[in-house]
Formats: C-alpha cells, sequence, structure tokens
C-alpha cells in the first residue's frame, strides 16, 4: 500500500514537471505554439497570454499535490529513491502521451509546430522521444526498484527545490529583455490604463487599447504594484505568467508565442 502511494504521488510531481518542461521549452525558448492556438476565436495575444499562464498556474497545482503526498509518507519504506524515480518518469511521460491524444488529436487545440507541412510527424516524434520513452523507463525501473527503508525529508526538499526551480524559470524574462507584458481587466477604461502605467514609471512601448494589453519597460519591483490598479497578470512580477515574458506584440493564434 505504502509503495502504491508513492508512486501516485512522485507521478504526480512528474505530471506536472512535464507540464512546465512543455510551456517552457515549446511556449518560451522554442516558442512553437500557444495552449490554445488553434482555438477558434482566441487568436489574439491577449487570450492566448492569459490562457498560457492558466497552463502554468494549474501545474503549479498539481506539483504541489504531490509534494504534499511525497512529505506525507516521508521516512515509510515505500518512499525510495529508485521508486521515486521510476514514477517520477512515468508520470512525466504520461503527461505527454496525454497531451499528444487529447490536445493535438481528440481536442485539437494545438500542434507540437504549427508551421509545420506534416504536423502529425513532430506530434509522433515528440511523443516517441518525450512520451513514450520515460514512460517505459518509468516502469522498467518500479520494476526493478529494491526494497529497503524510505528517505527522510531530504528527498522530499531535493524535489520540492526541482519543482520551484522549474515554477520560476516560467516566470523568468529572457536575457537582455527590459520588456514586460501587462494585461489588464476590460472593466479597465483605455485612459486608466495608461495612467496606471505611467505611475509606475513604464514606458509603453506598445499596446493594444480594444484587448487591454501592453508591453512596456518596468522598473524592477513596479510589477506587483499594478494588480491594485486592474491588472490581471504582469510578466516576471512573481505570480505564473505562462509565456507573458516571452511573447512578442503582434503575434496571434497560429503564431509563435
Amino acid at each position: 500500500m505504502q509503495h502504491r502511494r508513492t508512486i501516485w504521488a512522485a507521478a504526480t510531481l512528474g505530471f506536472a514537471l512535464s507540464g512546465f518542461f512543455d510551456g517552457i521549452l515549446l511556449h518560451q525558448i522554442l516558442q512553437w505554439h500557444h495552449l490554445l492556438s488553434l482555438v477558434p476565436g482566441i487568436d489574439n495575444i491577449r487570450s492566448q497570454i492569459l490562457w498560457d499562464g492558466w497552463f502554468h498556474a494549474a501545474m503549479y497545482v498539481i506539483s504541489l499535490i504531490g509534494l504534499i503526498g511525497l512529505w506525507r509518507l516521508r521516512g515509510r519504506p515505500g518512499l525510495t529513491p529508485r521508486r521515486v524515480a521510476g514514477a517520477m518518469l512515468a508520470g512525466f511521460g504520461t503527461w505527454h502521451a496525454v497531451d499528444a491524444v487529447l490536445s493535438h488529436w481528440l481536442l485539437g487545440i494545438h500542434r507540437i509546430r504549427l508551421d509545420s507541412d506534416w504536423p502529425i510527424l513532430w506530434d509522433l516524434g515528440w511523443l516517441a522521444v518525450f512520451g513514450i520513452l520515460p514512460l517505459a523507463g518509468g516502469i522498467l525501473l518500479l520494476r526493478h526498484a529494491p526494497a529497503g527503508p524510505g528517505k527522510g525529508p531530504g528527498l522530499v526538499a531535493l524535489l520540492a527545490l526541482l519543482a520551484v526551480g522549474a515554477g520560476s524559470w516560467a516566470l523568468r524574462p529572457p536575457p537582455g529583455l527590459r520588456s514586460t507584458a501587462v494585461v489588464f481587466s476590460r472593466s479597465v477604461a483605455p485612459d486608466q490604463m495608461t495612467d496606471s502605467l505611467t505611475q509606475a514609471g513604464a514606458s509603453i512601448l506598445w499596446a493594444d487599447a480594444v484587448s487591454r494589453v501592453a508591453i512596456v519597460d518596468l522598473p524592477p519591483g513596479r510589477g506587483i504594484r499594478l494588480y491594485a490598479q486592474g491588472a490581471l497578470m504582469v510578466a516576471g512580477s512573481g505570480l505564473p505568467a505562462g509565456c507573458f515574458s516571452w511573447s512578442r506584440p503582434g503575434l496571434t493564434g497560429r503564431a509563435k508565442a
């Protein structure tokens, strides 16, 4: 029973880390797609940015569930490094399998690479490398995981540091990029949006008054103040912002993040 609980908790954490990996690599670094790139009606940068942000927020919640589960099992026989590693690999691969089947093929909300003439090949290749291989490797590790005394808080603390590091990377702006994306509530009037940014010391580089989205040069530490002025998300402010910091103005649904 303890072994099964360890596997479920570690697999949940691996599932969340795989989501972070997907968002950071594909949404931010490679910039191949948004979460909802192919959803009709969600073809503006405001909506794409917001949904990418909620995606990363969901990964925070899932990783927290996994970490709490592992913390409750600290010191018990099932919590061994090989079992945890195997379950996390299985969870990592499961995320990509679910994403391929559900997001790419059944729902069709995005594909791995939208600008490819053969998107199915990218889908299948990505699934094989980051889905099937980790899942098979994780199952193999679990089958050969030896019995032994469970590890204490040190192992869980290490895994928590890994999860926090992955989540923090999602909030990090690209090196040398000073611009920050800000999305305001639609209840905020365009002139109020401009006033709020000016009061925060921001220089507006680009803005869409209709969508309430702005790309600004914002002094460090000022972004958090904008939430009191009606901002829904501010890149790099310490809250899950998806690929805010990596987005470029003027790019929409089928374009890069």
